[in-house]
């Protein structure tokens, strides 16, 4: 049964013992001498009795079904409140007039507010159980990262170099002749050479040097300075004191191993010049060597290295641009705008 029914129901019911309670202190007041008179004396061509009847009920109907429609209304109203609790932020209609519904309705808005407090707070501890879960695996993958580069290095890099070492000395103590095993084992040398750059290359990706503490003038020094006493290269730098932000100097930093690399493991250069330098608005960054060279163009489609070092130039606002030409070397440079910061300009 719902709310409309039952209220005209009420209605009716009420009408009937008012129409009641009123007829019968009326004849208790006003006795009647002959009471075939209620029927036969007609109103509007209906029976007197059976008119009061009708419209006392009527009246009884129309009171039950505007009350009835009254209550829906407010109870859908609430209804609506307490769906939008769930749904959105938008304040529902007010509900109506009635002190117990305003009440009721106070009481739905404070569980609304605890409910929008109690999914920000979910959400908050959702984020920063990622975060943190995140930071786990990133600190798991570089130590994993660090233990394998000592490994490599020292196990397979330095059997590499004792076997280099071993063959450079067979090589050198052997007569002159121009035979077939001779060639042999110098172009074994030249493997083992060979495979030690693409060693120190992986070691440079899985244990890249860090820039905690130190300005990107400094880490650059470090690790050209480290790589001098590693590999036989001719390496020279010029760089100016130039003041950048942590995440500009860290993007640029990883550019310039990400390119010695490449430089070690194809290049077969004997020379590598690197150059950090301010000239008007823009930081350049500049690494040549006289290696081998390559077709840029056929490289930057299949090489991930070359888009790596693409998207970490796109992300700071930068450009990098390479030239290679064959058996003359490859010059890259990557140049940054600097950008007037906030608190000076203020």
């Amino acid at each position: 049964m719902n709310i409309i029914t039952r209220q005209i129901l009420w209605g009716v019911t009420t009408s009937i013992i008012l129409f009641a309670f009123f007829s019968f202190c009326y004849i208790t007041v006003f006795p009647l001498s002959n009471w075939s008179a209620l029927w036969k004396e007609e109103l509007m061509g209906v029976p007197f009795v059976l008119f009061l009847a009708s419209v006392d009920i009527t009246i009884g109907i129309l009171v039950g079904f505007f009350s009835g429609f009254s209550w829906k209304r407010q109870i859908m109203m609430l209804e609506e409140r307490i769906h939008s609790m769930v749904k959105s932020k938008e304040q529902s209609p007010k509900v109506g007039n009635v002190e117990e519904l305003i009440r009721l309705e106070n009481h739905i808005i404070d569980i609304q507010h605890q409910l929008v407090e109690q999914t920000k707070l979910s959400q908050k501890l959702v984020n920063e159980k990622a975060e943190d879960q995140e930071a786990q695996v990133q600190s798991l993958i570089i130590a994993e990262r660090n233990r394998l580069a000592r490994e490599l290095h020292d196990s397979v890099s330095q059997q590499l170099f004792a076997a280099s070492m071993l063959l450079s000395a067979i090589n050198e103590t052997r007569p002159e002749a121009n035979d077939r095993e001779t060639k042999q084992l110098k172009l074994v040398e030249e493997t083992i050479q060979q495979s030690q750059l693409e060693m120190r290359a992986l070691l440079l990706h899985l244990r890249p040097v860090a820039l905690k503490g130190k300005t990107l003038k400094s880490g650059i020094v470090e690790l050209l300075t480290e790589l001098m006493q590693k590999v036989s290269l001719d390496i020279s730098w010029k760089l100016e004191d130039i003041e950048l932000d942590k995440g500009i100097e860290d993007h640029l930093f990883r550019i310039l191993q990400e390119s010695v690399s490449n430089t070690l493991r194809h290049a077969k250069a004997e020379r590598l010049e690197v150059q950090l330098i301010q000239r008007e608005s823009f930081i350049i960054l500049r690494i040549m060597d006289n290696g081998v060279g390559f077709n840029v163009d056929v490289r930057k489609a299949g090489s991930y290295g070359l888009q790596n070092m693409h998207e970490r130039a796109s992300e700071i606002g930068g450009i990098l641009k390479m030239v290679s030409i064959k058996n003359q070397g490859t010059r890259l440079e990557v140049k940054v705008p600097i950008l007037e910061r906030e608190e000076e300009s203020q």
